[in-house]
């Protein structure tokens, strides 16, 4: 890309775009006045809108509470009637992936309905808006956007790549077969072990279905930590398995009504999460066994189009 790029944000994302313009002095950090009317609907001003104009553009979204999404959908798409050349929209963590198939009548697949909110996004001079996604629940949503936007998928785990390269005798484990067929290839260089969950009535348990944890640094592998129930009772199996010691990761913490609580002192040596999710990661910083693993490199690269694999 010859030119720079402008990144505005949302307000629960300051911090990662600041660190993201701080990291890549060829994008520019933009403003917006994110404000209310008294009956509680935006009031949102773009602030020198004119400089965006044939401008390449992005926008760091943050959709992790449901009130957030009209007001940041609104800024998206007159940030692309401005003019803008080149527009890409960074939503770290898609919040509805989880609920992204229908397996009884009467079921609502929220995913594609975001999906589809957010493909209403005009065009740009250059043609369609991206939407950049990391990690999300299942591949085949990139299907739910129309053709007025193009997906593009990137992933959190090289940096935990990075810190295993620290470690000794780690073993990848994944918390069910779907975890494993998302991220398996992944981690190929590693050995594997696969835990299985088994439903008798309302409990639940956790056995290992293949590989041996015996004497291994295991680190669990997920794409979310929700109530964080699976990865503890993984653990557990591990441990009990002769596991020399237990972290996880996922890359977005997203922990509704602070289920993060659950991982202090549960015995795990590491918890490693991405800051895709803004509210969590407040929470949790500095807060021991959490080690917060940044996106902003990742996205820097993007929005320049920058070639990524020398972050790998």
């Amino acid at each position: 890309m010859e030119s720079g790029a402008i990144l505005f944000h949302c307000p629960q994302m300051t911090g990662l775009a600041r660190r993201i313009c701080a990291i890549e002095p060829r994008i520019d950090l933009g403003h917006i006045s994110w404000k209310r009317f008294d009956d509680g609907f935006p009031n949102i001003y773009i602030e020198k809108q004119r400089q965006i104009r044939r401008a390449n553009v992005a926008f760091l979204a943050s959709f992790d509470t449901m009130g957030d999404i009209f007001e940041q959908l609104s800024a998206i798409m007159a940030l692309t009637r401005c003019g803008t050349q080149l527009f890409k929209i960074i939503l770290p963590y898609f919040p509805t992936g989880t609920m992204e198939r229908v397996d009884d009548e009467g079921q609502v697949a929220t995913a594609k309905t975001l999906a589809r909110f957010m493909s209403c996004t005009p065009m740009c001079g250059q043609g369609p808006a991206e939407i950049v996604l990391y990690d999300v629940h299942t591949l085949q949503q990139r299907f739910y956007f129309g053709d007025n936007v193009v997906p593009r998928l990137k992933s959190g785990t090289k940096y935990l790549k990075r810190e295993l390269a620290k470690l000794t005798d780690v073993a990848i484990v994944f918390p069910d077969f779907g975890a494993k067929k998302r991220f398996g290839k992944m981690f190929a260089d590693f050995p594997q072990i696969v835990c299985e969950k088994i439903r008798n009535g309302d409990e639940r348990t956790v056995t290992i279905a293949e590989g041996n944890p015996g004497g291994r640094h295991c680190v669990i592998v997920d794409d979310i930590i929700k109530s964080g129930a699976t990865l503890i009772k993984c653990k557990d199996a591990l441990l009990a398995a002769g596991a020399g010691s237990v972290s996880t990761y996922a890359t977005h913490a997203s922990c509704p009504q602070n289920s993060w609580r659950q991982f202090i002192d549960a015995g795990f040596s590491n918890v490693w999460i991405s800051d895709s999710c803004p509210l969590t990661v407040e929470s949790v910083r500095d807060r021991e066994p959490f080690r917060i693993l940044s996106l902003d490199e990742s996205i820097a690269r993007v929005i320049v189009d920058e070639d990524e694999r020398s972050a790998t």
